[in-house]
C-alpha cells in the first residue's frame, strides 16, 4: 500500500464513542481463567516523525510516486489505552477520543471511530492471528496534527499494535509487527520502529539509520489540514507546467547520514529538502510566510513535514529551540520544541 497517496478515512460510527462498561469487565476477569492472569489493559506511546529529506520521483504508470525519504522520529507522541472486553468477538472493537488530547476539538470530531481508523484496522490484523482474542474498547490521546504531514495516525496504528499483542499473547517479534504494520502503509512500521531511518521505494522500504544524538526542533502546526493524495497531485502539476525532468530517487544525500551520525544541526541544515514543500505551499501560501517567519527568528533551517501542513525548523540545540518557539509563540503561532530521533513504540505505565 502507498502510504503517501491514501485519503484519510471521513467515515465516523458515533455509537463507537462510548467507552466499555468496566464494572461488569472486572468482574468477567474474575471468574475467567482464560483472562486472570493476563493483562486487563496495556497502554502504548507512539511517536510523531518529521522527514529531514524527502525526494519525490516522478508520477509511476501505477499512480504512486517513488521516493527517498529520511524519517525522525519526534517526541510529539500519541498515547493509545487499549482495554479487553472478554466474552466478545474480536470484531466487537470500538474507538473513543481520549480526555487529554491536545488537538483542536472541531479537529477530534473528524476523525473516524470505526474501520476507517487505522487502529482498529491494526487491530484486526493482530486478531487475525492471535489464538484468544477479544473484542476491546480503544482510547486515543491524540498530541500529533490530524493530516499533518507527521503521520499521527500510523503512530496510533503502531501503539494498537503493540498493545494487542500483549493483551492478546500473541508473541510476536517487533520485526513481525512490522510486516503487519506494512499492510496499513510505511509510517506504521516506522512508528514501531523509531529513530531515524531511510525509506525507498514508495516509502516503504526502510532502513535504520545511525542518529546516536537527539537534534533539536520546533513544530509549528497547521489550523487546517491538507489531503496528502491531493499535495502529489498538486506537485505532479506543477512539473509538468515547469516542464522540468524529474528523476527516479535512487538515496538520500550522504551529507544528511553524516551529519546525523555526527548530531550535528549545522551540517544538517544545508541538506534539508522536500519536494512536497512546494507543493503545500501553492495550496497554503500562509506556510510560506511561517517559513520566512521562523528564518527570520534564528531556526537553522526549515521546511515543510512530508505533505504538511505541519511545518519544522532546525535549532542548534534545546535552549535555541526553546526560544525560537517562544518567539514563534510571541507572533501569534502555536510551536512546540521537540527533539529526535527518539524511540519507537513503547508500553507505558
Amino acid at each position: 500500500m502507498d502510504p503517501f497517496n491514501k485519503a484519510a478515512g471521513t467515515s465516523r460510527d458515533t455509537g463507537a464513542a462510548r467507552g466499555p462498561d468496566t464494572s461488569a469487565t472486572a468482574d468477567v476477569f474474575a471468574n475467567d481463567p482464560l483472562w486472570a492472569a493476563r493483562p486487563r489493559h496495556v497502554k502504548v506511546r507512539a511517536p510523531g516523525k518529521i522527514n529531514a529529506f524527502f525526494q519525490v520521483g516522478p508520477l509511476r504508470p501505477d499512480g504512486y510516486h517513488s521516493v527517498a525519504s529520511t524519517y525522525l522520529a519526534v517526541s510529539r507522541y500519541e498515547e493509545v489505552l487499549v482495554m479487553v472486553k472478554p466474552g466478545t468477538d474480536a470484531t466487537d472493537i470500538t474507538v473513543s477520543i481520549g480526555a487529554g488530547s491536545t488537538l483542536d476539538p472541531v479537529d477530534l470530531a473528524n476523525i473516524p471511530l470505526d474501520k476507517g481508523n487505522l487502529a482498529v484496522q491494526a487491530a484486526l490484523l493482530v486478531a487475525d492471528i492471535s489464538a484468544n482474542p477479544s473484542g476491546i474498547h480503544i482510547e486515543i490521546t491524540k498530541h500529533v496534527p490530524i493530516a499533518g504531514g507527521m503521520g499521527g495516525g500510523s503512530a496510533d496504528a503502531a501503539a494498537t499494535l503493540v498493545a494487542c499483542d500483549a493483551l492478546w499473547h500473541t508473541g510476536l517479534s517487533r520485526e513481525e509487527l512490522s510486516q503487519l504494520g506494512s499492510e496499513l502503509g510505511a509510517d506504521v512500521p516506522f512508528a514501531l520502529l523509531g529513530g531515524a531511518a531511510v525509506g525507498l521505494g514508495i516509502g516503504d522500504k526502510l532502513t535504520a539509520a545511525l542518529a546516536p544524538t537527539p537534534l533539536h526542533w520546533v513544530l509549528v502546526p497547521a489550523g487546517f489540514g491538507l489531503s496528502t493524495p491531493v499535495v502529489y497531485g498538486t506537485l505532479d502539476a506543477l512539473r509538468e507546467a515547469s516542464g522540468r525532468e524529474v528523476r527516479e530517487p535512487e538515496q538520500v544525500e550522504a551529507g544528511v547520514l553524516a551529519a546525523l551520525r555526527a548530531g550535528d544541526p549545522h551540517a544538517l541544515a544545508p541538506f534539508l529538502r522536500n519536494d512536497l514543500g512546494a507543493a503545500a505551499e501553492s495550496l497554503a501560501p500562509a506556510l510560506s510566510e511561517v517559513l520566512a517567519l521562523g528564518d527570520e527568528l534564528g531556526a537553522l533551517a526549515s521546511l515543510v513535514s512530508g505533505s504538511g501542513p505541519t511545518l519544522a525548523f532546525l535549532a542548534s540545540d534545546a535552549d535555541d529551540a526553546s526560544d525560537l518557539a517562544a518567539a514563534l509563540a510571541e507572533h501569534g503561532h502555536q510551536a512546540w520544541a521537540v527533539e529526535g530521533p527518539v524511540h519507537g513504540a513503547a508500553i507505558i505505565p
